[in-house]
């Protein structure tokens, strides 16, 4: 085995069957790791690459929890997105979701959580230049998306503070490609 050898690993993605979501299962099938996929639902285009695919409800703890039982890493990818949608929609999925996908890898003892965000957490309506990791959140936001998506980042960000899970956030903007549902 050489030094810089991948070693699988059991990892879980939320939201496994989005566009987001399913690219990131099959780079994780591709280098080897175990990989399970919680849904809302099953998605047929994971079956061939042999997933394993709990179905269940971010806003649910218990299933959660349960979707995390033996898992080295997650990587959060699911969300409530924008443009459309209630308040309530955005703060269960966004917010709550998080909350529980963090109390889960705590409960369940697992190492390492990759948090999705997006750059709307520190945009407050007007342009933006030179901005990186000690941009500071806006006190107010021009979107529910983008509100709850800074409440999701900020417990992640807090979760990583201490012991376990060790924790990431990453930003990305305007994600597109084959099979985009939304371009």
């Amino acid at each position: 085995m050489t030094p810089n050898a991948h070693r699988p690993e059991t990892v879980l993605v939320t939201g496994g069957g989005g566009f987001l979501g399913s690219a990131v299962v099959r780079l994780l099938v591709a280098r080897g790791d175990r990989v399970r996929s919680f849904a809302r639902r099953r998605h047929p285009a994971l079956e061939p690459l042999g997933v394993e695919q709990l179905q269940g409800d971010i806003c649910d703890p218990d299933a959660v929890d349960r979707a995390c039982d033996g898992v080295d890493v997650v990587h959060h990818t699911a969300a409530k997105a924008p443009p459309w949608g209630r308040p309530l929609d955005y703060d269960r999925v966004n917010a709550t979701g998080t909350a529980n996908v963090i109390a889960a890898c705590r409960r369940r003892g697992v190492g390492r959580l990759v948090h999705t965000s997006t750059p709307s957490v520190v945009f407050d309506g007007r342009d933006l230049e030179g901005v990186d990791e000690s941009t500071p959140y806006p006190g107010r936001y021009p979107t529910d998306y983008a509100r709850t998506k800074a409440e999701a980042e900020r417990s992640v960000v807090a979760a990583g503070r201490r012991p376990a899970p060790a924790t990431v956030c990453l930003r990305p903007h305007e994600i597109w490609g084959p099979g985009d549902p939304h371009f």
